[in-house]
């Protein structure tokens, strides 16, 4: 009779002779992103076979505020903070059937002297919850002398088995009527914020997953809005 060898880390023969696979033994097999902002659902059923995930969540950026300054005179805004980050490995028997999976949005860009909104948190059920950063707000007022204001500080990390808070906003100064400088934007794990500048415009829009919107500038009479911050993103690693 012929006999079959069967590698055990990857076979189980079992009392019935049936050959089964080693649950976990085949690795990574695919991803699944959401990256729309909202609710989603992570079902267990749709990937038969699963053994373990990693998931990787990134909150939402916060945006910045915009500016307007008189005749003559300068004002700038601060940057928004970076979204938070969490990441965990999950065994497929500690999770639900379904787990929520929550993408935050960016925070919004404010009109010119209006905060920018803050970032949403990201989460994958109760496992993973990352926090949204905070928006840069419109602290300045239009003028035309020596001033400075501190930046907008990052969010507290959040939960899971790897976490962290995200980057704070840069800080926005003026030197005089025409002469200052707008915050850069917080960073994330998964983004860079956006540019910091000193010409009239909005700040600059984040990279990537979760960056902080760089705060406006505005000289001699102008009207700028802000800027956005990045969304958030959940990522969810599948091993068989």
């Amino acid at each position: 009779m012929a006999s079959v060898c069967v590698d055990d880390r990857y076979f189980d023969v079992g009392d019935d002779g049936r050959l089964t696979m080693v649950p976990g033994s085949l690795g990574l097999r695919d991803v699944v992103y959401f990256k729309t902002p909202g609710t989603h659902e992570f079902r267990k059923g749709d990937y038969p076979g699963l053994a373990r995930v990693f998931v990787q969540v990134q909150a939402a950026g916060g945006g910045a505020a915009g500016a307007k300054a008189n005749a003559n005179q300068f004002m700038a805004a601060p940057g928004g903070a970076g979204g938070g980050y969490a990441e965990r490995l999950v065994e497929a028997s500690a999770l639900g059937a379904v787990e929520t999976v929550v993408v935050g949005a960016g925070g919004t860009a404010g009109a010119a002297t209006v905060d920018g909104g803050n970032g949403g948190n990201s989460s994958f059920g109760g496992l993973a919850t990352a926090n949204g950063g905070s928006g840069g707000q419109a602290v300045m007022a239009s003028g035309d002398s020596l001033i400075a204001y501190s930046g907008t500080p990052g969010p507290l990390a959040g939960i899971g088995g790897i976490t962290q808070g995200g980057g704070a906003g840069g800080g926005a100064f003026r030197l005089t009527g025409n002469q200052g400088h707008g915050g850069m934007g917080g960073e994330s794990r998964l983004g860079h914020g956006g540019f910091q500048r000193a010409s009239t415009g909005e700040g600059g829009a984040g990279r990537g997953w979760g960056g902080g919107a760089g705060g406006a500038v505005a000289r001699d009479g102008d009207t700028v809005s802000g800027t956005a911050g990045q969304d958030g993103v959940v990522i969810v690693y599948l091993y068989m």
